[in-house]
């Protein structure tokens, strides 16, 4: 894996070893397979962090995934293959653009340099577990529980009306008591 950064060392170090931690390499392979699934490529599946990172560095298999997906939110010509960086940060942010676009959250996203640099491959695979759960909704197979819909109820002011007068459990049980009024230990003397 190329490093672009010089070698991080003291707190930066430390820290960037706690993010390498939470990694989840089960789970980068799931949702390389479910990439391979969808998109049809021939690609390593394994999740060990090296591969997760040099199969999705250049931006173009999530690309691919996306219009996978949901069909030409990419324009092909817009996909670049070459390996010059900013072509595969363009891409990149390309692929954040349109997920977000389907509805994941910015929170759940990551930044192109995280992946192309491999400073944070953990919030990768959240934005891809997310993407996946999303596309439950777009009638494709998807990855992750699916996501619940809105159960919206409708009660008529009759049923609102008998709500109201139905007495809570503590209400019977303690007489209505509340707080106010109470006092525990001295009081402070002036």
């Amino acid at each position: 894996m190329a490093n672009y950064r010089a070698t991080k060392s003291g707190f930066a170090a430390e820290a960037q070893e706690k993010v390498n931690m939470k990694y989840d390499a089960q789970a980068a392979s799931e949702i390389l397979q479910w990439i391979q699934e969808l998109t049809g490529e021939n690609i390593n599946t394994s999740g060990d962090r090296d591969n997760f990172h040099e199969t999705l560095k250049n931006g173009q298999l999530l690309c691919r995934l996306i219009n996978a997906i949901k069909p030409d939110s990419i324009a092909t010509n817009k996909i670049h293959t070459g390996s010059m960086a900013f072509k595969c940060m363009e891409n990149i942010s390309n692929f954040l653009a349109q997920a977000k676009a389907l509805g994941v959250p910015d929170i759940e996203t990551f930044q192109a340099v995280d992946l192309w640099e491999a400073m944070n491959l953990t919030s990768v695979v959240f934005c891809l577990q997310s993407l996946g759960r999303k596309a439950h909704k777009l009638g494709v197979n998807g990855i992750g529980p699916k996501e619940a819909e809105k159960n919206i109820r409708n009660f008529s002011d009759e049923t609102l009306q008998a709500g109201k007068a139905v007495i809570g459990g503590q209400m019977g049980a303690f007489k209505g008591a509340n707080q106010s009024g109470q006092n525990f230990g001295n009081t402070r003397h002036m």
